[in-house]
């Protein structure tokens, strides 16, 4: 199966080069599961129910949150009609929406995407651990479905880390997000899950995370907020990971970082040239 995760989209810019690239992306590159990080899609801060309307219509299977998941007030409402919106998974019993969902994937199959939440430096939400263990648990790889996505929201590498060899063998990928800048130690686990501690963002890179320079600047160096925080609308860089399972096992054979437009460098994986 051919996979694209997508990193965290940062406003109208990071919005803007998904609209426009991700179509061509599906067509060029034959994939069969695009699975995105939403969370900062609406101004920076949570997604509404129009912008998770129009990624399902690029061609994404599954959108993921995070921390901002409910800065949009609507997103409480609406992520109950949104079967393939998916919030961190250790969220308190109770909160709406789904932690996990199990979506059709383009080529007819079954994939597990899960949404996890890490505790260092992050909210001290419930175990993430425990949680993805229950859902894999629920709906294992193999004998439930053809691939399994952990999105993995947190500060922390180390944490990611933790998350991806506690799951290897188990996944087919274990992507970190959060911090919105991209590492390059993306690569195959020992038990065959593809992982990256960060997949970076998609949005303009000329800003301080995503963000217009002069606020985060500002609150830096004097301490003392002045401004909101605002998304940087100059050219967006699509941030993400490309990862090829084995059709038999859900495992990872392939993963290459995947980066176009705007100012970093370009990458693309040589394996679907």
């Amino acid at each position: 199966m051919r996979i694209l995760f997508i990193g965290d989209i940062v406003g109208r810019a990071g919005r803007a080069i998904v609209l426009d690239r991700l179509p061509n992306l599906i067509r060029d590159w034959k994939l069969e599961l695009v699975v995105i990080n939403g969370e900062n899609a609406a101004g920076g801060f949570g997604i509404t129910e129009a912008i998770y309307n129009e990624f399902i219509d690029a061609g994404a299977d599954a959108i993921t949150l995070g921390n901002h998941a409910w800065d949009q007030r609507e997103a409480l409402v609406f992520i109950e009609r949104a079967p393939r919106l998916v919030r961190p998974v250790n969220f308190p019993a109770g909160t709406p929406g789904r932690g996990a969902a199990l979506v059709d994937t383009k080529n007819g199959k079954r994939a597990l995407v899960i949404n996890a939440m890490g505790r260092i430096f992050m909210d001290p939400l419930d175990d993430p651990f425990a949680a993805v263990d229950r859902e894999l648990n629920a709906c294992p790889l193999r004998s439930a479905c053809d691939a399994v996505i952990v999105d993995m929201h947190c500060e922390a590498t180390s944490e990611k880390q933790a998350m991806g060899f506690f799951v290897d063998g188990r996944a087919s990928l274990v992507v970190g997000t959060h911090t919105h800048v991209p590492t390059a130690d993306h690569r195959i686990l020992p038990g065959k899950t593809a992982f990256v501690s960060d997949v970076g963002m998609t949005g303009d890179f000329n800003s301080v995370i995503g963000m217009g320079k002069d606020e985060p600047l500002n609150r830096f160096l004097r301490k003392i907020p002045s401004a909101k925080f605002e998304p940087a609308n100059g050219p967006a860089t699509l941030c993400g990971l490309a990862v090829e399972t084995d059709d038999a096992s859900g495992l990872a054979v392939k993963v290459g970082a995947v980066r176009l437009g705007g100012t970093l460098e370009e990458a693309r994986p040589p394996f679907w040239a």
